[in-house]
């Protein structure tokens, strides 16, 4: 029997505006193992977001999703809502960006906690409380009694963050999906959010998606890396064999504009021109207007993503020039 959890097959994601379709996300392929991290990154606009709310049946209403993504042998693309909010909070979770937004203002952690709870396990009031308040001490929350008798104003960031964290893990989901969890917290409290996503992957053998721009946060904590940019997937790979060696231009240059200590230049070498406006994809590949490696075919042709030799898959005509630049650097 399959360990994989989540199998995502030609997902495509496209919205109707006034005048036109835009395709924000196109022919996503993936697949995640229990207790496997994966890291989706990119810059803002690049689809990461929206691919993964696709799955998790929460696009806007002018939003629609095509393609396949099986929870467990299960699809998800096209679900009944009604039985998709079964699924939503239970075998798959998602942590959104801003907890101030996601969480109740009105409501005391406890009853968030324990709605959950109610809804998808059938637990009693008091043991949902019991099994909250442990939650919150598992997510490492100081002084969790007073913490679920609080509202989220009266938390910091990083505690509202830890809160979320623990009412996605309540129902122990095969997946969950952590859409930029570390933008607004501090440097420390960011280290501390990863190390929490490393050790409850290992405690729950959760399956984890880490939606990010910052390669910082992803060195040490994933598994696979795939790299988005413009709607789609220009190369994804083991973690270590695209931080050390990556094949596709777009990652070089994400990586050249990431802090390193071991960087000798001295200084970083941000990505060349602004991103690409969806509506207007220049021929070709559309990494090609930012692109220093850019010929003749790139215009003409977008490149394929194609499997290499190492495992990885590459969308990039001179991905062994990509390769030598890279070494000589």
């Amino acid at each position: 029997m399959s360990d994989t959890v989540l199998d995502v097959k030609g997902l495509s994601v496209t919205f109707e505006l006034h005048d036109r379709e835009v395709r924000a996300v196109t022919d996503m392929n993936f697949s995640l193992k229990a207790g496997e991290t994966l890291a989706v990154v990119g810059e803002s606009g690049s689809g990461k977001s929206q691919a993964f709310l696709s799955i998790m049946g929460l696009l806007a209403r002018n939003g629609r999703a095509t393609g396949s993504a099986k929870l467990a042998g299960t699809e998800l693309v096209g679900m009944n809502p009604r039985d998709l909010d079964e699924i939503r909070g239970r075998d798959i979770a998602m942590i959104f960006q801003d907890p101030m937004t996601s969480l109740n203002p009105y409501m005391r952690i406890s009853e968030q906690m324990v709605e959950v709870l109610e809804r998808h396990k059938r637990m009693k009031p008091a043991e949902a409380l019991e099994r909250a308040r442990t939650m919150l001490e598992t997510v490492r929350l100081p002084d969790a009694k007073r913490v679920i008798r609080a509202y989220p104003h009266e938390l910091s960031g990083g505690q509202r963050q830890r809160v979320m964290i623990a009412m996605a893990l309540l129902c122990e989901p095969k997946v969950l999906i952590a859409d930029e969890p570390t933008t607004a917290l501090d440097v420390t409290v960011q280290a501390q959010m990863l190390k929490l996503f490393e050790e409850l992957t290992d405690t729950f053998d959760t399956a984890l998606v880490m939606i990010t721009h910052d390669l910082g946060v992803v060195a040490g904590l994933a598994d696979q890396m795939m790299v988005m940019y413009a709607g789609r997937a220009v190369e994804k790979g083991n973690v270590d064999e695209l931080f050390y060696s990556p094949r596709h231009p777009y990652t070089l240059g994400l990586l050249h504009s990431t802090p390193r200590v071991e960087n000798k230049r001295g200084r970083l070498d941000p990505v060349a021109g602004l991103p690409p406006n969806l509506t207007h994809l220049p021929p070709g590949c559309a990494f090609n207007p930012r692109c220093a490696f850019k010929t003749d075919q790139c215009v003409k042709e977008r490149p394929a993503l194609i499997p290499r030799t190492d495992g990885r898959v590459t969308a990039c005509f001179h991905d062994d020039a990509v390769k030598e630049k890279e070494k000589v650097a």
